[in-house]
């Protein structure tokens, strides 16, 4: 639904953007109502804002964002290797770089509870094998445990009836 032609661009249902040789942005609906300011941001090529002109109405100028990253995120950044020591980590960074940081390290703690999950069922087979060779059961455990508990119930109640 996107076409461009020359400086405008069409984004369907009636949208119109324009953009000037300036860098003014104006966004129209059908042709005879105007949007508020709040459309499409329109860049300066020049990297800072330029104050010799008298700005239009609805132009941004605006930094790429970044953030400051906290002490979780460092760790996160230098765990999935993006920095080698904490003393690299800029004071400012994208907040991208810390998406695709957090995204691996979710990766390589998937990684590792997968593998941890194998070695616990590796274990688990070898304490059962053993078990049979004791002659040992989950049901002769708990006939065990039950029996104990009779006992008990027994020498309980003996002992409330004195």
């Amino acid at each position: 639904m996107l076409r461009a032609v020359g400086s405008l661009l069409r984004l369907g249902r009636g949208l119109t953007v324009r953009c000037g040789p300036g860098g003014p942005l104006a966004a129209t609906r059908r042709p005879a109502q105007a949007l508020p300011p709040r459309g499409l941001p329109c860049y300066s090529s020049g990297g800072a804002p330029s104050n010799s002109g008298p700005q239009g109405h609805g132009e941004i100028h605006r930094v790429p964002a970044q953030r400051r990253p906290s002490q979780f995120d460092k760790k996160i950044l230098l765990w999935t290797g993006r920095f080698k020591s904490l003393e690299e980590i800029p004071p400012r960074i994208p907040p991208e770089m810390i998406v695709t940081a957090r995204n691996k390290a979710r990766v390589k703690a998937c990684y590792i509870m997968i593998g941890l999950t194998i070695i616990a069922c590796f274990a688990v087979i070898g304490s059962a094998k053993r078990a049979v060779e004791r002659r040992e059961s989950l049901t002769s455990w708990n006939l065990a445990k039950k029996a104990k508990w009779r006992e008990e119930a027994a020498l309980a109640a003996q002992a409330k009836a004195k």
